[in-house]
């Protein structure tokens, strides 16, 4: 019996394609990752979104503000949608990425197989994997911001001021009555600019950083999350205040406090910097530190694992062969 099973295993692996096998790894290594980090996303939202009341707490202060007004749970609000999210974005993301640079590759003989091939692959598959995942990633956005707090205090303001979500359904559907399918890519345009430099850099730093590496330790798991995380860092920072308006481009139709209509990214650029200073821009930037680390860590690691798993084959086999099916061989190296 056991024997059959395996067999049974052995051919639906052998039979997947490469793609569908690179879908399924990212997508896990995305969801283990996000949830490992969901209570530091949460605060870093409500950061950039409340910094009137949470802001000024700092990180302690406001993980136990949270902590008694929402319980545990309330660490992990909005979770739903952004795993929802990230798993389709990850798998996407790294699929595409692997796709584009195969594509390439084949395209262009004699093209250079070094780390700006990895900046223009990885700023497209970027780009592909929020346009496709976008709509969740601004519901995510919306039921993190809103906080228990308001609930308890007045009721009859939240529900004036503020549009109650009971869930990740109910969100889509008030947020598409209210505006179609232009208010589900609400902020998309920022994403964007942010997300074609931000993924570009980061697979162009993580190559870069891993060509100075020596041949024998290349597969050393230790080098592959030191590297991938510095260089998650230092995308994050160049890209950051993107991400910043379009958090306030997504909740600013929740926000009582706004007075002006913020109509697109320069707008609410302008009025970020004109109502909170140039600070606002990098606000959560720190804490946002404190989850790429673990995140990438725990990304480069399951995404490894799921590759082995899957009998995936060496990433530039595959590209120069322009294989579609699945052979043993190493794990190809991570990209997060």
């Amino acid at each position: 019996m056991a024997k059959q099973r395996d067999e049974f295993y052995d051919g639906v692996i052998e039979g997947m394609p490469l793609f569908a096998k690179e879908l399924i790894a990212g997508g896990v290594a995305g969801g283990f990752a996000k949830s490992a980090v969901a209570p530091l996303e949460r605060i870093k939202i409500l950061f950039q979104t409340r910094q009137a009341e949470y802001r000024s707490l700092g990180l302690i202060g406001s993980f136990t503000k949270i902590a008694k007004t929402e319980g545990p749970l309330g660490f992990f609000r909005g979770n739903g949608a952004s795993v929802a999210r990230i798993v389709p974005y990850a798998a996407l993301h790294y699929m595409a990425y692997e796709e584009y640079r195969r594509w390439i590759i084949q395209g262009i003989p004699g093209v250079d197989k070094g780390p700006i091939l990895d900046l223009v692959a990885g700023s497209f598959a970027g780009g592909t994997a929020v346009l496709f995942t976008y709509p969740l990633d601004l519901v995510r956005t919306k039921l993190a911001y809103q906080v228990v707090e308001f609930q308890k205090l007045n009721i009859q303001r939240l529900v004036t001021d503020e549009q109650v979500y009971k869930g990740i359904k109910d969100c889509f559907s008030k947020t598409y009555k209210e505006a179609g399918i232009k208010g589900l890519y609400r902020g998309v345009a920022p994403s964007l600019y942010g997300i074609f430099p931000y993924a570009g850099l980061k697979f162009y730093f993580y190559e870069k950083m891993k060509s100075h590496v020596p041949k024998e330790r290349k597969n050393d798991i230790a080098i592959k999350l030191a590297c991938g995380s510095v260089a998650g860092l230092l995308g994050q920072t160049f890209t950051y205040p993107l991400d910043v308006v379009r958090r306030q481009m997504q909740v600013q139709r929740l926000s009582a406090c706004t007075s002006h209509e913020m109509k697109g990214t320069v707008d609410t650029l302008v009025m970020i910097l004109r109502t909170h200073g140039w600070k606002q821009l990098f606000s959560g930037l720190s804490l946002n530190y404190l989850k790429v680390v673990p995140s990438v860590a725990i990304g480069f690691t399951v995404y490894d694992m799921m590759k082995a798993y899957l009998r995936v084959p060496s990433r530039d086999d595959a590209g120069v062969e322009g294989v579609t099916s699945s052979r043993s061989s190493q794990p190809s190296t991570l990209h997060s």
